[in-house]
């Protein structure tokens, strides 16, 4: 089968590449000119794999890419908490699914979409002592933590209304990936760890009252891949985790380092002010902060989420946190990234 990767060089698009090519599939990855192709296979290329060049943004590019392919992966997104331009959130976000959606009607030849949405497009959890969400929550759209927020909802209303349409869409929602692989701004926990290991980040941030669900990479791939075969169109599937805090993941991490844990708590209102800082001197720099104030607004939260259903109809079994971290930590410290 001719498969298509939009932001196939991306951390959960490289990976998923991989997994496509080890089942037999051929693989087409939609890349940009100026993208960093490291985590995808090297040339030469084959029939099994090749690149095609362009943008999400660019629907000659992208209609191109799809001729002759059977199946969509829309993997591609701008994925960060802040940008001094938030209007990129949604030409990425937004712009580049509709362009997915047209292609695949001027395409005839593709028949099932696969579209990696976020846990942020259906709202945080809040509403309910220990709540845990499932597919059937809809975000209130009160207020949005983040741009990037704000844009998967109105993504997530337009892939919903395809389906309604009768598109072949299946819409994934993972939860914090994490695991070996590329250091992107998606890769949260891995970069935190090697903040925290090293010293710059000496106490838990906030007081251990936000709840984020944990998905490792490796289990998000299998469950894109199931989805390929056994997701039903129209459904939303939550390739979500474990449950916790950031405060029981630096304590995951210490435990399995051998390190102290943190003694003391770094209150969330100084968290904010420092993001602040960054984002002063990321104005100047054109670097984009490792923390900015739409961060702390996302902790201020609780998003948990029950992946029962993927579980169900996918086969999808998500290691927890003890397992996954045991396997992130050790790829870290092999890379010199952190020392324990």
């Amino acid at each position: 089968m001719k498969v298509l990767v939009t932001g196939a060089s991306g951390y959960l698009g490289g990976k998923l590449c991989y997994s496509l090519l080890n089942q037999g599939h051929s693989v087409r990855a939609f890349v940009r000119p100026t993208s960093n192709l490291d985590n995808l296979p090297p040339p030469p290329y084959s029939d099994e794999f090749e690149l095609a060049y362009g943008d999400v943004t660019d629907y000659s590019s992208l209609l191109t890419a799809c001729s002759g392919c059977q199946v969509i992966f829309h993997v591609a997104a701008l994925v960060e908490p802040w940008l001094p331009d938030p209007s990129k959130f949604f030409s990425v976000n937004v712009g580049g699914l509709k362009n997915v959606l047209e292609a695949f009607r001027e395409t005839k030849t593709v028949e099932k979409i696969i579209y990696t949405s976020s846990f942020f497009a259906l709202g945080c959890t809040d509403d309910g002592a220990g709540n845990i969400a499932d597919e059937t929550k809809v975000h209130e759209e009160k207020f949005f933590c983040t741009e990037y927020e704000r844009s998967k909802v109105v993504s997530d209303k337009i892939a919903l209304q395809a389906a309604s349409e009768g598109l072949p869409i299946v819409l994934l929602y993972p939860g914090v990936i994490y695991g070996a692989g590329k250091l992107t701004a998606g890769n949260v926990v891995a970069r935190m760890m090697i903040e925290r290991l090293n010293g710059r980040l000496p106490g838990y941030i906030g007081y251990g009252n936000d709840r984020f669900s944990y998905s490792h990479v490796e289990d998000v791939v299998h469950g894109h891949m199931a989805a390929m075969h056994k997701g039903r169109t129209g459904e939303r599937y939550l390739l979500t985790g474990e449950n916790a805090s950031f405060k029981h993941v630096f304590d995951v991490a210490a435990a399995i380092t051998g390190t102290k844990r943190p003694w003391f708590h770094i209150p969330l209102w100084m968290v904010e002010a420092y993001g602040w800082v960054l984002v002063f001197f990321s104005r100047i720099t054109g670097n984009l902060p490792l923390i900015s104030p739409p961060t702390v607004y996302v902790m201020r939260h609780q998003w948990a989420y029950s992946c029962k259903k993927a579980k169900e109809e996918l086969g999808y079994s998500p290691r927890g946190l003890k397992e996954g971290l045991g396997e992130v930590l050790p790829w870290l410290k092999s890379l010199g990234l952190i020392k324990y």
